[in-house]
């Protein structure tokens, strides 16, 4: 008896409730719904359909023994084409006709079509590409007609636990609008890009939402959607999207000549750990403890130096490397930033006005000659352009492998791999691409000791007689 009056009474306050629903009349109450957030956000997200020419070729094409029988006849060997077509979502920048999407999606297509909430479809094409963020920018002609665009929010104003929706076109069944709160923020080692600063989100991303967008309550972009953590295919929870101030930097390069240009503050260091926090007298283990200062950088210019530890820049706190890089990283060239550093205990400021990073040492490719180890190995100078190209850290120089031809003796032996970097040749330190050549010139070819950097390790080889090699770090 006591459970039925419970369920009458229940399901009495169901009806009152029904039967009193009024239509919201505050802002607290509109937040109730997603739903203006929506209408305001949803026209600006388009659908990007590509298509790629693929040259392919038998894997056989250059075997001698199927060449002697087969020829080129019948077109066997003969380079043949295929298309490959994909989709993905973009997000309308600009009302003039500026798109972001990533460049996995668009960045090497070679046609672009862009699909509007509304049906209405335009070619595009490719404004500015940067496969190291993973974004793209896109421009449609609309001939004049503006177009709806979602205005940038500020993804640093974000806080764990805030409501975002994520729009995108997944799995290409059409416009699809999900819900979730940020989960994490400044997410590293995602692998995705090489600026990993990620903004973690619990609404549903799937195949097909990639460059789509995660807005917040404000109806403002807040990241751009670019991959899931998943072992299936499938969202299972953890979404990565590009943060705002990377789509800025871009589009910045979108708006001045396509050309985009990295900020370089001329520094290399490791993030503060526990042990390294409780030496310095910190209270917790948090900043860039510096190693290495690039001679004549901007950090050089603002009197930084080897053991300073950066806190902060432009009153952002710094927490690892890979934050540092991404503050740096996502400001213009020539810009003054402000630059708060742990020197002998105390905190200082310090302006710095980042710099493009200088192409000096040229590279200065070559070809080692003779009848040495070295025979067949291509070589280059490098310089803090040069290895930001690389993606190696912006204090790296010396002489780095670029390349070995497939007859190389180095190769045969294991040697080497492209991305070495050789510190010392026959005991003799190298700086030059030039004092290489020299020394290979004057080396006995039979057998030589050798010192690479591979990664983070040192590596110390010793050539025989015989054509064996003998490798310890």
């Amino acid at each position: 008896m006591k459970t039925r009056l419970l369920g009458f009474i229940a399901a009495s306050f169901a009806f009152l409730s029904a039967a009193h629903a009024e239509v919201p009349t505050s802002r607290e109450q509109i937040s109730l719904s997603y739903a203006p957030v929506v209408k305001a956000a949803a026209p600006a997200v388009v659908n990007v359909y590509t298509s790629r020419r693929v040259e392919t070729r038998s894997p056989f094409a250059n075997d001698p023994f199927f060449r002697r029988f087969f020829g080129d006849g019948f077109g066997f060997g003969m380079p043949r084409e295929r298309v490959d077509r994909s989709l993905g979502s973009g997000v309308i920048v600009d009302g003039t006709g500026l798109i972001v999407t990533n460049h996995h999606v668009a960045g090497e297509a070679d046609e672009i079509k862009i699909v509007l909430n509304d049906k209405r479809e335009f070619d595009a094409e490719i404004v500015v590409t940067d496969e190291r963020t993973d974004l793209t920018i896109l421009k449609v002609d609309t001939g004049g007609d503006p177009l709806p665009a979602v205005p940038l929010g500020n993804s640093d104003t974000l806080e764990v636990g805030d409501l975002v929706l994520a729009i995108g076109n997944p799995f290409g069944v059409g416009q699809t609008v999900t819900s979730g709160i940020v989960s994490a923020l400044a997410r590293t080692g995602v692998g995705v890009t090489d600026y990993q600063f990620f903004v973690q989100t619990d609404a549903a991303i799937n195949p097909g939402n990639s460059g789509g967008a995660l807005v917040d309550m404000d109806g403002k972009l807040v990241g751009v959607n670019t991959a899931i953590y998943s072992r299936s295919g499938g969202s299972n929870g953890i979404g990565f999207a590009i943060p705002t101030p990377m789509v800025r930097s871009l589009l910045l390069a979108a708006r001045s000549d396509g050309q985009v240009r990295r900020p370089w503050l001329g520094v290399d260091g490791q993030a503060v750990s526990a042990d390294i926090a409780s030496a310095l007298g910190l209270d917790r283990p948090v900043g860039v403890l510096v190693d290495t200062i690039y001679p004549d950088s901007p950090a050089d210019k603002a009197k930084l130096r080897s053991g300073d530890v950066i806190l902060a820049v432009n009153d952002v706190d710094i927490t690892d490397t890979q934050s540092l890089r991404f503050r740096v990283g996502t400001m213009p060239v020539g810009d003054r930033v402000t630059v708060r550093y742990l020197r002998d205990g105390k905190s200082r400021t310090v302006k710095a006005s980042l710099a493009e990073p200088p192409a000096d040492p040229p590279k200065n490719e070559t070809v080692l000659t003779g009848r040495g180890i070295l025979a067949g190995v291509k070589v280059a100078n490098l310089s803090p352009a040069y290895a930001d190209e690389l993606r190696l850290p912006p204090t790296t120089s010396g002489v780095i492998v670029t390349a070995l031809d497939r007859r190389a003796p180095a190769r045969r032996l294991g040697l080497f791999r492209p991305g070495d970097i050789l510190r010392e040749v026959a005991s003799k330190r190298i700086e030059m691409v030039n004092d290489l050549v020299t020394l290979v010139n004057a080396l006995d070819p039979a057998a030589t000791s050798y010192e690479i950097l591979r990664g983070s390790r040192i590596i110390r080889c010793q050539v025989q007689r015989n054509g064996r090699t003998q490798c310890r770090s």
